[in-house]
């Protein structure tokens, strides 16, 4: 597998929690006969009198045990523990921590995702990312554009030879998910249709997008012109986000929303504004993404550049309330007149006090749950929707943004009134990680047992080395292979197979540590019995992966 390194090492003892097993006892093929321990051999194992036929190692010490009057020798590498350090003889993985267990979210906050829904989430982006198209049924999407291929539209394509004006940039535009030959990553797309760039002074403002990065931003990585899809056509390639959704088609769907703004006249409502219009969204999410909008705003404005696309439809969400703003860059390269650019620190100084408008004209649709709210001809009635279901800060806010002030007004100048609500959201936002971490736990040993597994695979299952049939069968790889059955073919009394994953587990978490516990192995026959430590099959287990290793570099060698 890409990047998968099969490297041996040692980590710390974790395997699934286990159940416990009420079946009945199996009679296994092979036996650990004393229990499980991490410590150092039991006391009945004594220093060998006569000497080994090679000196051991250095920290090595040689062990005996006398079974049915058979004498077994193994060795135990593994260091003296520290002083008054001891294990527990059972393998299950920690609990879970108490400050995600006993973790209670506010009433009124966004829930937190639970794990098989943070795993379909992950699974569900991973579709998104590697989907592609049939090349037939799509003939007008090109295979190449540039340095990007595996075009997918992210969007319904628009239909051909049909004159049409996008209500958001002026111009016919699609969204395409691609592959950047040079780094293999995804990105996004935007492509301007039928758009010639005449004036590259533009760039200026592309480099200075490019600079930015912020967790609230989609990223703008380049901008180049092509004429890959049979028309001049103008390109704007983005970070890609897998299942990000706009705020229009998250929040203002619902074609029922601008009921209230539209069907029923102002002042010709039956008694009193409702205490709960319908589908109103919980005040701490609107504070969610207030602090999240203000802080992209803040550092799009400190590098002296404007946002321009503060609208629902530019604005994607990810998971639960994780926003980022979209298209950036885009207008100011759409509308760049060098000629009417006598001023530009002015004009652009206009541009960010027309953020801050868009931003009240935003945050006013999500109080109101409707984009008919923020129409000139509604904002009163709009206002006192607010009024009425929401605190007099959220109230504030909006009226400050959206009023016309005789001086020019900062993102800075909202601060005050989020005041501790920013602590609110960061607190979240932590509380959120550590049930990300938590989940993280779960999984981080998948991959070293899976390594492991994989090394075993490559040894047990080779039928024959350098035309040995018999490599398989002699030395450590014959311990290996009683390993494996020792694994996976375990019987109970009456014969039939005996499968316990926690077993599985435990054993290949004690080869992996190469622990000094005692294990016996029994051939398939029963005529053979082994008795060793994982620490000596651990030894066998990196001995006989080393030399398949240097065999396959010598042939990688006398290939080349």
């Amino acid at each position: 597998m890409s990047g998968m390194s099969l490297s041996a090492g040692s980590s710390p003892l974790h395997s699934p929690k286990i159940t416990p097993h009420t079946s009945p006892a199996p009679r296994r093929r092979s036996h650990t006969p004393n229990p499980a321990s991490f410590m150092v051999p039991p006391s009945a194992s004594t220093p060998a009198n006569n000497p080994a036929p090679q000196p051991p190692s250095s920290g090595q010490v040689i062990q005996k045990e006398t079974v049915g009057g058979t004498t077994y020798f193994y060795t135990d590498t593994t260091p003296a523990p520290l002083t008054g350090m001891v294990f527990p003889n059972y393998h299950i993985y920690p609990p879970t921590a108490p400050h995600v267990a006993y973790m209670q979210p506010k009433a009124n906050a966004p829930s937190f995702f639970m794990a098989d829904e943070l795993r379909q989430e992950l699974i569900n982006r991973h579709l998104i990312t590697m989907a592609q198209i049939d090349q037939a049924d799509m003939p007008a999407v090109p295979t190449e554009v540039d340095s990007y291929h595996s075009l997918f539209p992210l969007e319904p394509l628009p239909p051909p030879n049909r004159i049409q004006k996008s209500s958001n940039f002026g111009y016919i535009t699609s969204c395409y998910k691609a592959v950047n030959s040079k780094d293999d990553l995804p990105y996004c797309l935007r492509r301007i249709h039928g758009f010639r760039l005449v004036n590259t002074k533009c760039m200026v403002l592309v480099d200075m997008w490019k600079k930015i990065q912020h967790s609230n931003i989609v990223t703008l990585r380049e901008v180049f012109t092509t004429k890959a899809f049979a028309e001049p056509s103008l390109v704007f390639a983005y970070d890609f986000h897998a299942g990000g959704e706009t705020m229009m088609s998250r929040h203002f769907n619902d074609p029922n929303s601008d009921a209230y703004f539209t069907k029923r006249k102002w002042g010709q409502h039956d008694g009193p504004l409702p205490r709960q219009h319908a589908g109103l969204l919980p005040e701490s999410l609107i504070w969610a993404y207030i602090v999240q909008l203000s802080s992209a705003l803040r550092t799009i404005h400190t590098a002296g550049l404007a946002c321009r696309v503060m609208d629902p439809t530019k604005i994607l969400i990810t998971s639960k309330t994780r926003l980022r703003v979209n298209c950036v860059g885009v207008f100011d390269v759409l509308t760049f007149d060098n000629s009417q650019n006598n001023n530009p620190l002015a004009l652009m100084a206009q541009y960010q006090q027309a953020d801050l408008i868009s931003l009240g004209k935003v945050v006013l649709a999500l109080a109101c749950n409707s984009l008919a709210g923020i129409q000139r001809e509604n904002l009163q009635k709009a206002m006192e929707l607010v009024t009425i279901n929401y605190s007099s800060d959220l109230k504030n806010l909006i009226l400050y943004l959206l009023t016309d002030q005789n001086r020019m007004r900062s993102v800075n100048d909202i601060m005050p009134m989020i005041g501790a609500r920013f602590y609110t959201q960061l607190d979240a936002a932590q509380m959120r990680n550590d049930v990300i971490e938590e989940d993280l736990a779960k999984e981080v040993q998948n991959g070293r047992l899976f390594r492991l597994l994989a090394k075993l695979g490559t040894i047990n299952e080779r039928p024959e080395f350098q035309k040995d049939p018999t490599w398989s069968e002699t030395g450590d790889r014959y311990l290996l292979k009683l390993f494996r059955d020792h694994l996976f073919h375990q019987v109970t009394e009456a014969g039939a197979p005996w499968i316990d994953l926690s077993h599985i587990i435990s054993c290949l978490n004690k080869l992996d540590a190469g622990v000094p516990e005692k294990i016996s192995l029994i051939s398939r026959d029963e005529k053979s019995v082994l008795v060793v430590t994982y620490s000596d099959l651990k030894r066998c287990f990196e001995n006989t992966f080393q030399e398949l290793i240097a065999a396959a570099n010598g042939n990688d060698r006398n290939s080349n």
